[in-house]
């Protein structure tokens, strides 16, 4: 199923190193070295693609936002104010690129693969152990039989600590459970967070 488009774009292994390409300057290595262009390295990373029974996403380095308090405000579901969540700078340095989760916050990322989920399929989004170890807290979010998009992540801190969220890789595991097709599908009551973009989707009614 997701070879077939379930999850783009779809990894059909576990991913838990890749290769940096580096640029060398040519007038610095000789006239010798002419006809090399590039280094390659290892690095690892955040695992990220086909587990045991799952499959685990990217984070997008689209956008990652942060809870803020303005004063005389209250974050209300139903009359969300945009205006409380701060987005945040992606850093990069020789390890990857990366979003920076203050210590006792919340924040919201997306996910870099697109869904479209069938309709005898329901997808249970659950935490990496690696983050969890960090005081990363990803909240349990479903994405219901024939929902289609790019997930919002949501991330809790309860560390004392500031956190790296690593763009570009593993963040969450999908766990899939598969049943006879629903009565009533995500897309057939025309689900209120369908076809989400790759950008952090606000709280709707």
């Amino acid at each position: 199923m997701a070879q077939k488009g379930m999850i783009s774009p779809f990894e059909p292994s576990l991913i838990r190193k890749v290769q940096k390409t580096q640029s060398l300057s040519q007038a610095s290595l000789g006239s010798e070295l002419s006809n090399i262009d590039e280094s390659v390295a290892v690095q690892p990373v955040i695992s990220y693609g086909l587990s045991s029974y799952g499959y685990d996403i990217r984070l997008s380095p689209a956008e990652f936002r942060i809870f803020r308090h303005i004063p005389g405000t209250v974050v209300d579901p139903k009359n969300f104010n945009p205006h409380n969540l701060e987005p945040t700078t992606l850093h990069t340095d020789v390890n990857g690129s990366y979003f920076i989760l203050p210590a006792h916050s919340y924040g919201l990322g997306v996910a870099l693969e697109k869904l479209e989920v069938p309709s005898n399929i329901t997808v249970i989004c659950i935490g990496k152990s690696t983050y969890a170890r960090c005081g990363i807290i990803a909240n349990l979010t479903p994405a219901e039989a024939a929902w289609r998009g790019h997930l919002t992540l949501e991330f809790s801190n309860s560390s004392s600590a500031d956190c790296r969220i690593y763009a570009n890789e593993g963040v969450v595991q999908l766990l899939f459970l598969e049943g006879e097709p629903c009565a009533i599908s995500y897309e057939a009551r025309r689900g209120k967070y369908q076809d989400q973009l790759e950008i952090v989707t606000l709280a709707r009614v």
